[in-house]
């Protein structure tokens, strides 16, 4: 836990009054939900200092993994209906469907490995490990990847430089998600997409299965994410949401949704 903790107020609409999720909090991480949009996000979330390292992704990850296993209610039931649904996590195939063969920025590129070719590859990264892969990798296909939080490193970039920019599993860790929504609207074409992949705080397994929900992750998942506060804090940065997962969005843990600008500013 950090020493002298920073609290932030609603990352999509800034209304500083709150409902405590008390069910949902642990230690001394406090998990609230916004009394205007209803956004539910970590009050009190870790600088990016410390996401750099003491809570990079690929740690967070691994020791959620090996903590939660079986955190799905039904898991056999659940996986076979996902593979039914073809409710497939990985949309690296799908992204030429969405995006012009362009430039296409992957914001926590992670290993700097969804973005193919013809696609040229550009990411942003907060871990240092991950950067220096994912860097090394883009290089090699004519891109590259900044290391920096995204919301600050997104406005380095060109406007209107790239045909796609992907969030998958990214923006539920980033602190300042307007900051990073206005600056993807600054940096797409007119004709871009900007694709989303977030934990679905609507989800019935989060109902059911309670403060044990795969989608939990203290402390580096700082904001939490319904389809109706997704548009929300999409529409307050110029955008247009569509939702991809349509069929499946009531029973899968993730929400997946592509962001277009609006026609009316």
């Amino acid at each position: 836990m950090l020493d002298t903790p920073t609290y932030r107020s609603c990352p999509s609409c800034e209304t500083t009054s709150f409902t405590p999720w008390v069910r949902y909090s642990q230690d001394d991480w406090q998990v609230v939900a916004c009394v205007s949009c209803d956004l539910t996000y970590l009050r009190n979330p870790p600088g990016h200092d410390a996401l750099k390292e003491d809570f990079a992704w690929e740690k967070t990850y691994a020791a959620k993994n090996a903590k939660s296993k079986g955190s799905t209610v039904f898991s056999p039931f659940v996986r076979k209906l996902r593979g039914v649904l073809n409710m497939y996590r990985d949309k690296t195939q799908e992204f030429r469907h969405w995006f012009n063969d362009g430039h296409v920025l992957d914001i926590g590129c992670g290993w700097g490995q969804r973005i193919l070719a013809p696609m040229t590859p550009y990411g942003i990264e907060l871990s240092t490990e991950l950067h220096k892969i994912s860097d090394a990798a883009m290089r090699e296909r004519n891109g590259y990847c900044l290391h920096g939080a995204g919301a600050e490193a997104i406005w380095e970039f060109g406007e209107a430089q790239f045909d796609g920019i992907v969030m998958f599993s990214y923006l539920e860790h980033e602190t300042h998600v307007m900051d990073v929504l206005k600056g993807a609207h600054r940096a797409l074409k007119p004709d871009g997409a900007v694709f989303i992949r977030v934990p679905n705080f609507g989800s019935v397994n989060r109902w059911v299965i309670g403060a044990k929900w795969c989608g939990f992750r203290y402390p580096d998942h700082v904001n939490y994410f319904t389809l109706a506060t997704l548009t929300g804090i999409a529409k307050r940065a110029g955008f247009e949401t569509i939702l991809v997962n349509t069929f499946t969005r009531h029973v899968d843990d993730n929400i997946s949704v592509l962001l277009r600008k609006s026609a009316v500013p």
